[in-house]
């Protein structure tokens, strides 16, 4: 039977190897040659130093490290070495695997700036916005945590003294695919859920952002878990395609673009396995004239700056009420030209760099469009350079405001997945909730009104899996969010994920005689 004392020095050192040199840590010195792959309880290099692709330092452009993808020998063996992992772990009870996962959420909270500032060099985006990233993902750790004892069956009472009683069983091994948005933080949504329920992982992160994967691997191992339990393999498309059609995973969690998961949804078909689809969004953040104008603004700008814009489920049309226009706008404009934006280690940015160079032009290229279709830009809407030679390479954008924008505008229909906020008049409730469900999309939504009534008629309206009313981007574990629409199904946090990561089995027992009919 597998030791829940299973921590040893060596994986002690591992997880806190690169961690170790995070507090001396600073913009544009870190390079990173350590593998990034990990199963069987260690790191992997890679069988073969080909088809390398460089991964950047969005602040400043430079290269952080050359990622080799696996193949498929490497994903086969990762899968293996899950699989075995699987075998004891789903043979402990849910209280056992509890204490693991809380020792491993302990490792994390112990570690969260060392953590987010290795973010934060991969990723872009400022150091407080990373170090509540880490926070969720501890926070995620603990809540599933807290579920792994509580996953119970049914009893039911049939005719003549038979019965019969569910179990909740796990699905085997479970792939997740995540986004470069929250790498750390997506890595422990999609396995805190899958392993609570005695499920083992292989979570392939994004090609952009391969450091801190690997980081929640060795943290699994120190805690506890079987070698293999959470792998980690490194790659871009062709490496998701091995594991979608590898017959040993049972299930498919991808967070990421429409065509993406499209593309996932038809190779899982394959296999007929399921899957869980967190895609993207255009969501609707309506400002109704009689709300608390200062909180709406505040709403808007978290609706549409976190990140450098760069979340799916943000507030990309602001729909404002045409009475109250010229006050959002003033107020909205002032605030945004006062985002601080440059070095994301330092405490006083409040924006980042892009993640990656044809991201930051593809941003660009939606303002250019918007303004030749007849929008005004407000303020920002260009790159930005600042004056820290250090970060002349980094991929910046002054963010953006959009007036006198149309529903049938490109920057209007299209995620941009920049800081671009684009601001649409409207005069009445009707006629703005047929505009904001007007979209392919149906991820989140927002509204802003003191009108109690209306708020929750709004939001039964409204077809979005979140919605949310005089807040905007305040997501907690304890709550399901997932999409409508293209923009995915299946539910991520809340208890309801448990069902995400498990099977029902029925088992029918009598007690008398089999009643014979022939």
């Amino acid at each position: 039977r597998f030791s829940l004392q299973n921590t040893t020095v060596q994986s002690v050192k591992m997880a806190q190897s690169i961690l170790s040199t995070m507090s001396r840590a600073l913009t544009g010195t870190l390079v990173v040659t350590e593998p990034l792959n990990f199963w069987a309880g260690k790191r992997m290099k890679p069988r073969e130093e080909k088809n390398a692709e460089p991964v950047f330092e969005p602040a400043t452009g430079r290269v952080l490290h050359q990622l080799v993808p696996c193949g498929a020998e490497e994903v086969d063996e990762a899968i293996q070495s899950a699989h075995s992992a699987y075998l004891k772990w789903s043979k402990l009870s849910g209280m056992e695997r509890a204490r693991v996962m809380l020792e491993a959420a302990r490792i994390t909270r112990e570690r969260r700036e060392e953590i987010a500032k290795l973010e934060v060099i991969n990723n872009g985006k400022c150091i407080t916005e990373a170090l509540v990233d880490i926070d969720v993902a501890w926070q995620t750790m603990e809540f599933y945590a807290g579920m792994a004892g509580t996953l119970t069956g049914q009893h039911i009472q049939l005719p003549g003294g038979a019965f019969a009683y569910s179990r909740r069983e796990p699905l085997g091994v479970c792939a997740g695919i995540g986004a470069f948005n929250y790498p750390f933080q997506i890595s422990v949504t999609k396995s805190a859920p899958a392993l609570a329920c005695g499920n083992a992982m292989v979570f392939k992160p994004s090609p952009m952002t391969p450091l801190t994967a690997v980081i929640m691997a060795e943290i699994y191992k120190e805690a506890g878990v079987p070698d293999g339990l959470f792998c980690v393999v490194q790659g871009g498309a062709e490496t998701g395609s091995l594991l979608c059609h590898h017959p040993k995973i049972a299930k498919i969690s991808f967070t990421g673009s429409v065509p993406t998961g499209k593309k996932i949804m038809e190779m899982s078909a394959k296999g007929v396995k399921q899957v869980t689809l967190e895609l993207g969004g255009k969501s609707p953040l309506i400002i109704f004239k009689d709300c608390d104008l200062e909180n709406a603004v505040r709403g808007a700008l978290m609706a549409n700056f976190l990140t450098q814009g760069q979340v799916c489920c943000n507030g990309t049309r602001v729909f404002v009420q045409r009475e109250i226009m010229p006050q959002f706008l003033e107020e909205v404009v002032k605030r945004t030209k006062a985002i601080a934006v440059g070095d994301p280690l330092l405490d006083s940015t409040r924006m980042g760099a892009m993640i990656s160079k044809p991201q930051l032009d593809k941003a660009l290229g939606f303002v250019t469009q918007a303004k030749k279709e007849g929008a005004k830009v407000l303020c920002g809407g260009e790159a930005f350079v600042p004056s820290d030679p250090k970060l002349k390479g980094g991929y910046f954008m002054s963010p953006c405001v959009l007036d006198n924008c149309r529903d049938d505008m490109t920057c209007v229909k299209e995620e941009i997945f920049g800081p671009v906020m684009s601001v649409l008049p409207f005069d009445t409730e009707e006629e703005v909730i047929q505009r904001a469900n007007n979209t392919t999309y149906g991820l989140a939504s927002g509204v802003f009104t003191r009108d109690i009534s209306r708020a929750h008629r709004v939001a039964e309206r409204l077809e979005a899996g979140t919605c949310f009313i005089n807040n905007y981007n305040n997501i907690a574990v304890e709550m399901p969010f997932g999409g409508y629409k293209m923009s995915g199904f299946g539910r991520e946090n809340g208890q309801v994920t448990i069902e995400y990561y498990s099977q029902l089995k029925t088992v029918v027992v009598e007690l008398g005689d089999v009643e014979n009919h022939f």
